[in-house]
């Protein structure tokens, strides 16, 4: 049927319309879903009942899922490594994360162990999956020169992880499930190091630790991680984005100093 509706102009409003999100095409007869979904239903009913035993008794209930809780697993996992060095192969050997299927290398940690400060990043990125090592990119070297300005090192007294070990795709956030699975780790790994004080970078590692987001309002004060004291902070990434907000970073360093010099 010929509309008489210009092509270029019809093209154009479907554009638009993707542009705003819409992603099924609807007709112009109504379709009551409603009664799909009823008749859907009975159709299943009636295959269950074709399917039942002969003599009549209630078929077993079915699991949608058959497989582990991946929590539990690596609960049971965690808890088991006694060293470092055993966590980091009980996280090689955990399969039921996704990411560990699309990254280079699983990034573990680096610093001193059993350092009196332990920061918590959120994942690893592009130069991280690379080498295998946590911050090494320019946030890493941004982090350097912080850690540097109030007499901290990694090579000396700071050890680093990350929520996750492995990169998630194009760097994408963490879901909460992938989280989930993998904090069991990272409350073994700080159970490990055992340092005096974490800090806490960024809104993925809030969320783990502290079970909140908002790095904005959170950043700066004190609260307790792990049974830990814990200082929320901005990312390095995050400060190379923005620049103006090292002011409030520079002022967290120098609240990080002071906690350690009055021994935490």
């Amino acid at each position: 049927m010929d509309s008489g509706l210009d092509w270029h102009y019809a093209r154009a409003a479907l554009e638009w319309q993707l542009e705003l999100g819409a992603d099924e095409a609807i007709g112009e007869t109504a379709v009551d879903r409603f009664a799909a979904e009823v008749e859907l239903q009975a159709a299943r009913a009636a295959a269950a009942v074709a399917q039942a035993p002969a003599g009549g008794g209630a078929m077993p209930p079915q699991r949608i899922d058959e497989g582990p809780d991946p929590v539990a697993v690596a609960q049971q996992a965690a808890a088991a490594a006694a060293t470092l060095d055993d966590l980091r192969e009980a996280m090689a050997a955990f399969e039921h994360c996704e990411l560990r299927r699309g990254a280079r290398n699983l990034v573990f940690s680096d610093g001193v162990a059993q350092a009196r400060v332990m920061i918590v990043g959120e994942a690893p990125g592009r130069d991280e999956d690379l080498q295998g090592k946590p911050f090494v990119g320019r946030a890493g070297q941004l982090l350097d020169r912080m850690l540097g300005a109030i007499g901290l090192s990694r090579a000396e007294n700071v050890y680093i992880t990350n929520v996750l070990p492995w990169r998630p795709p194009q760097n994408r956030d963490p879901k909460p499930d992938e989280i989930a699975m993998l904090t069991p780790f990272l409350a073994r790994h700080i159970a490990l190091v055992a340092p005096e004080v974490l800090v806490v970078m960024g809104n993925i590692s809030c969320d783990a630790l502290l079970g909140k987001r908002g790095i904005t309002r959170l950043r700066g004060k004190w609260a307790e991680a792990q049974g830990l004291p814990a200082l929320p902070m901005f990312h390095p990434a995050y400060l190379l984005r923005q620049p103006q907000m090292k002011r409030e970073a520079w002022a967290d360093l120098l609240e990080l100093k002071a906690k350690l010099r009055a021994g935490a």
